[in-house]
């Protein structure tokens, strides 16, 4: 059993953040939400220019370096929106220095990077916390409460498509974009959130085959790719990823066949219920009228919704919705997708016991 610190409820928690670059200003917001609750007093990055224009739209105390801040700092979690490769290190220095740490997706490139993470922040005593807001969209609220309803029955297939664009001047724009050690490709950094429906939605896999390519953009990662999986329940699927769609971002979706529904939730990222059948009515399918949304972004809206549920663990009031151990397993399907198409071979999960 770990334990973790007493419950902060005399005062706000404070969080500090890592990484004031694209996804950064979610996070700001999602924060400035939840003012009441939570204050943001530290920013940190290694380009003078992004640090000073978080600095200034936040009010936060910035620092240049992450040692800097954590000698200084009276935070109570470190929120990580850095390069994805650079996750591992630097939530192991914050958990040793007595922090909580809030990671972006995916936690690691690596499998041992992340399991790393998770016995770090266990010997730390402090919480991690992986990013997955699009659990918290609408749309696939719905969904998962169909699925724990068993409304669908035996689920047969599963089918994910994630069909955006990502230009060449997109990977151009950071040295660490399209890169193996800091990025990984279309399916760990861009699809990275509907790999993670797989395990989330429809149960532990089995066993999986992939072919990824790099067909258009001069980068180290993959640009394109396919996997077949295989639950442990027996569903069969697939998902399909390209980063190439003309002329922009086409489709974000996933669609359930079983023996007493079929549902298909799409849009540019899963954010319109296109298809909702069952054999047996519920009262949710009078809400799937106003589930789905406009959406400006891939991102969807899930950020505050997410943090919500960050603030009521560190406040002693709720369980983890995806701690480190919940986001091992979008990071194990990852991996082995990677080892899969690198060997030619059929990957069978776990990976290591």
């Amino acid at each position: 059993m770990r334990h973790y610190p007493a419950p902060i409820l005399d005062r706000k928690l404070r969080f500090a953040l890592v990484g004031c670059g694209r996804i950064a200003k979610n996070h700001f917001g999602a924060i400035e939400q939840h003012k009441d609750r939570v204050e943001l007093v530290g920013v940190c990055d290694v380009d003078p220019a992004a640090l000073e224009k978080a600095a200034a739209a936040t009010g936060a105390k910035p620092y240049s370096n992450l040692d800097a801040l954590l000698a200084d700092t009276n935070a109570d979690a470190v929120v990580l929106t850095t390069p994805s490769g650079l996750h591992p290190e630097q939530a192991i220095k914050a958990a040793e220095a007595g922090r909580h740490v809030l990671t972006e997706k995916p936690m690691a490139t690596r499998w041992h990077d992340g399991q790393r993470m998770v016995a770090a922040c266990d010997q730390a005593g402090v919480r991690l916390f992986v990013v997955k807001q699009n659990r918290r969209n609408a749309t696939l609220q719905l969904l998962k409460r169909a699925v724990e309803k068993q409304r669908f029955g035996r689920i047969y297939m599963v089918n994910i498509n994630v069909f955006w664009t990502r230009p060449q001047e997109y990977y151009d724009s950071a040295k660490w974009r399209g890169t193996w050690e800091f990025d990984g490709g279309a399916f760990m950094n861009q699809a990275s959130h509907y790999v993670d429906l797989l395990d989330w939605l429809i149960g532990p896999i089995e066993s999986l085959q992939a072919y990824t390519a790099t067909l258009a953009r001069n980068i180290e990662v993959e640009d394109s790719g396919v996997m077949n999986i295989r639950w442990r329940s027996g569903a069969l699927g697939s998902m399909n990823v390209t980063m190439l769609t003309y002329p922009k971002n086409l489709e974000g979706s996933i669609t359930i066949i079983g023996e007493k529904g079929t549902v298909r939730v799409g849009g540019v990222a899963v954010n319109e219920i296109q298809h909702w059948e069952f054999a047996e009515p519920d009262a949710d399918d009078e809400k799937v009228k106003t589930a789905s949304y406009e959406t400006t972004s891939v991102y969807g809206f899930g950020h505050p919704l997410y943090y919500d549920n960050v603030i009521k663990v560190l406040r002693g009031e709720a369980e983890p919705e995806t701690d480190g151990r919940e986001g091992l397993k979008s990071l194990e399907t990852l991996i082995a997708c990677y080892l899969s198409a690198r060997d030619g071979k059929r990957i069978s999960l776990p990976l290591d016991y």
